[in-house]
């Protein structure tokens, strides 16, 4: 099982359930246990999809592009 939840900067992550501490691109360290958690998930590839929706919601578009394919 995996928690989805969110750090205090915006950004949606994913813990394992039972992880104690989970830290953030923007160098915070997160209790797990504090956090609100939005979804729960049965595995990794879920959450990395809902982590990926969450994130899509928020701030609109999040795909990558290859830097090749951008045009200037």
């Amino acid at each position: 099982m995996y928690l989805i939840f969110r750090c205090g900067c915006g950004r949606v992550l994913y813990a394992k359930e039972g992880v104690k501490t989970r830290k953030c691109v923007c160098g915070k360290t997160l209790k797990v246990k504090e956090r609100r958690i939005f979804r729960k998930v049965e595995t990794r590839e879920e959450a990395s999809l809902a982590v990926q929706e969450m994130q899509d919601e928020i701030y609109g578009n999040t795909d990558f592009h290859l830097a090749s394919d951008i045009k200037r």
